[in-house]
């Protein structure tokens, strides 16, 4: 994502998620995908298919998670620690940065 300017699309990204109603969050989410070239920012997986097997035969505590959290495949990551965007991952992907890397 080095290279692709930040500003394509209808957001200057990384914007901060807690500013964002949830129609802007998946403008967002949308414009990162279009960023990533269809990618997760964290697996590197076409975020079209399933997240690979290393990432999905990592055990998930669900309970830290809401009813229904992966029924959107692809989310929006952001920095909880100062509410930035990161980019465009899968759900399961999504749990495992929060799960194992507090992120």
């Amino acid at each position: 994502m080095e290279n692709i300017p930040k500003n394509i699309g209808d957001y200057k990204l990384p914007v901060d998620y807690t500013k964002l109603n949830g129609k802007e969050r998946k403008k967002v989410r949308n414009q990162y995908v279009r960023l990533q070239y269809n990618k997760c920012m964290y697996c590197g997986g076409d975020l079209s298919i399933d997240p690979p097997t290393r990432i999905t035969d990592l055990l998930i505590d669900w309970s830290y998670f809401p009813p229904g959290f992966l029924n959107n495949p692809i989310q929006l990551q952001h920095d909880h620690s100062n509410g930035m965007t990161e980019g465009a991952v899968h759900a399961y992907c999504n749990a495992v940065l929060w799960q194992y890397l507090r992120r």
